[in-house]
């Protein structure tokens, strides 16, 4: 992807989820509500104020965050480092990506993890523990992979990814030159190394202004794409094949193909509301 020299401003967005945050192992973490998560919610916090001062160090002169986990209502707005803004709340079309068509220069990946099927801490892709694995033509996808391909469309560079070791490997197969933060090391789904907020927070600064090297908008590249996606029971594949475009192509499995990746994420967003409404108790 060709990069053409900026106009004016430099602008990053930073696509903000919470499992690969600084300290995050488990579900309390993530879950809002929980007296963990609100703990969690300032390591969060500390993760993009960290990247916020590289990016500003490496010449960003605008900022949006854009919360992607959950609710969309985690990072603390008082605490944020006051030279960035915060796109909150749901519904937005793009969800985790909202703000990646408005004419940024780049984007951060922050607190991402690996996909659902990999190992990884809180490994998952959209829905927690119900989908197996996505595959975004052929090619096992998490959320990283799926996101930067929507990048990719509007000419927008990943810039910098943060998470677990084995989240930073998988961001070197789908963006190369992206730099890496690594803020704790993977043992389990549950358990990890981690290292204390002061630690990361020096390391993601770092990486972040060293990033921003890269930043600037290339061309686009809005060509069609196909979604398979792996359900862990029958019904589940089955609740979200009624989605118009969307087949049944096994037992548990769905695919459908999109003009575009802005496309394939609305109609992805679509399967994974329709699958998660028909998850019934225990069972699933």
């Amino acid at each position: 992807m060709s990069r053409r020299s900026n106009l004016g401003p430099v602008r990053i967005l930073i696509s903000a989820d919470m499992e690969g945050a600084t300290g995050v192992t488990c579900t309390a973490d993530v879950v809002p509500g929980t007296e963990q998560w609100q703990r969690f919610r300032r390591s969060l916090t500390g993760d993009v104020n960290a990247c916020v001062a590289g990016l500003f160090d490496g010449g960003a002169a605008e900022v949006l965050v854009n919360e992607a986990h959950s609710s969309q209502r985690n990072v603390l707005l008082e605490e944020l480092d006051p030279r960035a803004r915060l796109l909150t709340g749901r519904h937005k079309p793009l969800s985790m990506m909202q703000g990646i068509d408005s004419g940024v220069d780049g984007v951060v990946f922050l607190g991402y993890h690996t996909g659902a099927g990999a190992d990884g801490v809180l490994a998952h892709t959209y829905l927690e523990n119900s989908i197996t694995e996505v595959r975004l033509d052929g090619v096992a996808a998490g959320e990283g992979r799926l996101n930067a391909a929507l990048a990719a469309e509007h000419g927008v560079p990943v810039l910098l990814v943060t998470g677990d070791d084995l989240t930073c490997a998988d961001a070197a197969t789908y963006a190369p030159r992206a730099r890496h933060a690594v803020v704790k090391e993977c043992v389990s789904r549950y358990a990890a190394v981690c290292s204390p907020p002061s630690v990361t927070a020096a390391v993601i600064t770092a990486e972040a202004a060293a990033a921003m090297a890269h930043a600037g908008r290339g061309h686009g590249d809005a060509s069609a794409h196909t979604v398979e996606v792996d359900f862990d029971a029958t019904h589940l594949a089955h609740a979200a094949a009624v989605v118009p475009t969307v087949e049944l192509v096994g037992t548990r499995t769905v695919r459908f193909t999109a003009e575009s990746q802005t496309a394939a994420m609305k109609a992805f967003k679509v399967v994974t509301a329709i699958a998660a409404g028909a998850i019934d108790g225990l069972y699933g």
